[in-house]
Parts: structure tokens; sequence; C-alpha cells
């Protein structure tokens, strides 16, 4: 163990109640994408109150933020978050389905956590900088809009990770592990349709449905599930049907689709194939489909230099020191689930079925895993720098995000301590990585030895964020 890393673990426990406090508020204040005022204020404030020197507004974005300490030297980067997600939202600490009045936002991706232990990380790399006077910038960047609204795609395309070396993050998980750096590349695409209304009983052959077209869409697309790769996922939801009258032929209707493929070259020759569709449905029913591209984010890229690295740290920390009292909490919340979601747990971490409701183990980096594919837009910045991400165990073994059970248990203390131990295996992260030059020069070999220095931003050069715009699907 090594003394640098033994000091910056002190820094982070000397800040850990700021950031539970910052946690627990931003939890308190569930806000979803690229309308998360307060949150980003918390983050703000925070920044501020640290000593960091703070750029508001990146990209454009109102909720995104920068907070900057250090002078020289390399630049580490560590990634926020703070949008919560609607219609998940729980009662506090309560092992039932219990929605609290309001609109119906809850924290159940965590990432309320998510946002403050990153911010506790880059708070002790900072402390640890001023405190042995070495060269080096830590960098916390507050990253809103993650479900769904691809604002680190835009952060990204606006060059505001140009000059980083390395990039470090972390999710709520139900393990302490080094996150396997697999996702897949998506983008959300909504299709209007615009025909012509008219009455569907006395004049139908009048009207030009676009309501039909839509449908005619979704069969065209269900036809083309059966021939696509077996990573590639297609989902819709619709957002306009048209109206509620079933006697007026539906002259506008809105449905938004979103694709996802093993990479960005991939996708993009899906999105090919279903924009071909929408044109066939607009064709059949002779109505007029216009897009416009909502979202896109690129698939992960591993850095093996940084996720070695982060292992390393991992392995000298041990897993969350949590107590039977979090034990005792945590098995509540896990005797909501069944024996299917716990045992798939395991298998996808890597590790063999356990009885502890929270993680007492540190999985091995090869450790045999079956993966569980999402996406995220942590991959845009992974193309642009060398990224690694960490998983921090912040919720009973099992419990599956976007549920009302990890929003339940986002400020209990087996969370708080989750959060906090992930903070010290980012800050040892970053710290060892400004100590020890030749694994930064490493990680930046095999990216460009991924990229070739080429980064393609998958957002079709018109988009701009979709603020005020609903992400909900």
């Amino acid at each position: 163990m090594s003394r640098n890393t033994d000091a910056v673990w002190t820094f982070v426990e000397a800040k850990q109640e700021e950031a539970i406090g910052l946690s627990d508020r931003v939890w308190a204040t569930p806000e979803l994408a690229y309308a998360e005022t307060k949150s980003a204020a918390e983050h703000t404030a925070f920044l501020h109150a640290q000593g960091f020197r703070v750029t508001e507004q990146l990209a454009g974005i109102p909720t995104a933020m920068m907070g900057e300490a250090g002078e020289g030297g390399p630049v580490i980067a560590i990634l926020g978050e703070f949008d919560a997600l609607p219609g998940l939202s729980n009662e506090a600490g309560v092992a039932e389905h219990r929605p609290m009045p309001g609109d119906g936002n809850g924290h159940a991706c965590g990432h309320n956590l998510l946002g403050a232990g990153s911010l506790l990380a880059a708070t002790a790399v900072k402390d640890w900088l001023a405190a042995n006077g070495l060269p080096g910038r830590v960098r916390y960047y507050g990253c809103p809009a993650e479900e769904g609204g691809a604002a680190k795609g835009f952060m990204t395309r606006a060059g505001l990770f140009d000059d980083v070396d390395i990039a470090i993050s972390w999710h709520p998980s139900g393990f302490a592990a080094v996150n396997e750096p697999l996702s897949l590349a998506n983008t959300r695409i909504d299709f209007t349709f615009h025909g012509r209304a008219s009455h569907a009983a006395a004049s139908p052959h009048l009207g030009r449905s676009a309501l039909d077209a839509v449908e005619l869409m979704s069969v065209g697309v269900n036809y083309l599930r059966e021939h696509v790769p077996q990573e590639s996922r297609i989902h819709y939801a619709y957002l306009d049907a048209g109206g509620v009258a079933p006697n007026v032929v539906q002259a506008k209707a809105k449905v938004r689709y979103l694709i996802r493929a093993a990479d960005v070259e991939d996708l993009n020759r899906l999105v090919a194939r279903v924009r071909k569709i929408a044109d066939g449905a607009a064709l059949m029913t002779e109505t007029r489909v216009e897009t416009r591209v909502v979202s896109a984010v690129s698939n992960l890229l591993g850095n093996r230099p940084l996720e070695e690295l982060m292992q390393a740290a991992l392995d000298r920390l041990g897993p969350p020191p949590f107590d039977a009292a979090d034990h005792a909490r945590a098995a509540e919340f896990q005797a909501t689930l069944g024996e299917e979601e716990i045992s798939s747990a395991y298998r996808r971490i890597g590790l063999p079925r356990a009885e502890s409701p929270l993680a007492d183990r540190i999985p091995a980096l090869d450790a045999p895993r079956v993966p569980m594919v999402g996406s995220t837009d942590v991959g845009d910045v992974s193309w642009k720098v060398p990224t690694v991400q960490a998983r921090g165990a912040t919720h009973a073994v099992g419990t599956p995000l976007h549920s009302w059970q990890a929003t339940a248990q986002g400020t209990l203390p087996h969370a708080h301590k989750g959060m906090v131990h992930v903070a010290k295996v980012m800050a040892s992260t970053a710290v060892d990585a400004l100590t020890r030059p030749e694994v930064i020069a490493a990680a930046k070999a095999e990216h460009h030895g991924k990229t070739g220095g080429r980064y393609v931003c998958p957002l079709p050069e018109d988009a701009t964020p979709p603020i005020g715009m609903s992400l909900a699907v």
C-alpha cells in the first residue's frame, strides 16, 4: 500500500460528510434531463466552497459545469451526473413500493450518489495536490442528462475534453469493481408524420392518416428485427397518436425510436434501414415524414492500463466497510427481489452466488462475466480520451437499476458507505496516474491504437441539446 494512496484516502474521509449531505439534497429534489437546476446549483455551490475554479453552462447547457484545481502537469477529469428518472419516486429507506407525492421523479439510477461521489474524489485529489505541492490538474465535470440526453456527447463535440489526459467515472451498483467497458452505441430519433384530417365516416377517402403511417412503420421495423446483428436493439414509444377522436383521420402522429448497436458504424447502418422503413410508411399512406435526432452516444472503449491501475486500488482498499446494521437493512430490500435477479447479478460480475445481501468481495479484473449491456454517454468521452469506470457497491445485491428499490436505498448508510468507498478508489486511481507518468503514456498509446486519434461524434452537426424536451420514453 503506497503512502500517497493512504494520504488521498484521508482527504476523502475529511470531506465525506459534506459529500453525503450533497448526495442527500440532490436525492430530495429529483430532476429530469436538462432540467436539473437545483441539483446543478448544489454542485456548483460545492465546487465554489471547496475552492475550485468554476466554469458554468458548458457547451451552452445551463446545467453543465466544470471545476478545476491545480496547476500544470497532467489533466485528470472526474465525471459526475445528477439527473433523475420519471415515475420512480419512493419513500426513502422503505422496503416497499411507496411513491412520494409530487411529480413522481426519483433517483432510481443513483445519480445523486454518482455526482457527489465523483465530486468527493475530485476534492480529495485537489487537496492532495495542494498538500504535496505537486503539478497536476483535477477537473470535476458536472454532466447532466445522462438518461437519454447525451450531454457528454454534446460536451465532447464542443471540445471540452480536448486537453484532458485521462477520465475517471463510476456508477452505482451492487458490487465494488472495475466496470466492464461494454456498452451499445445508440440514438433517439423522433419520426413525425403529417397527413390530412377528414371525417372518418363521411369522407374517409379524403383523409391521409399519420397514425396509419406510424403503425405501418412499426410493422416494418418489427420485421426488420429478424435481420439485424444480435447485439442490436430497437425500441419505440408513441409520443403523439394523433388525438382521441376515432371519427377523425389523424393528421399528425409522432413516434420516438431508440436504436442501439455494437458501435457507431453498425448504428449508422441500422439507422439508415429504419429511416427507409419510415419513408416507405409515408409513401404507402401518402403522408410526409420529418425526423429529428434527439440524442446519440458512442459505445464505450476500454483502457487496460487504467483498468489495471483501478483494480490495484480496489485490491488495496478491499470491500466497503459495511456493518451488521447495513446488512440487515439491505436484507429487507433483497427480500423484495426474486432469486433470478440476485443470481444474475453475481453472474454479471463474475462472482459465485453468496448469501450476504451486500458486496463483501472484490471480483478479479478478468473474472468471466455474463454482460448486461446498456448505453451511456461516457462512451463519447472514452473515444476522446483514455477512460476508466468503477462500480460502487451502494445497494443490496440484485437491486435492479431503474427500480423503486434503487430509489429507496439512495440515502441509506450502506449507500453512503459505498459512495465514499468508490470515491477512494477513483481518487487513488487519479493520484497513482499523476505519480506514474508511464501509466498515462501507456493509456494514451493504447487509446491511440484503438482510435487512430479519431473521434467521430454520432450526433449530427445540426443536432442541439434537447433542453426543455421530454426524454421520458
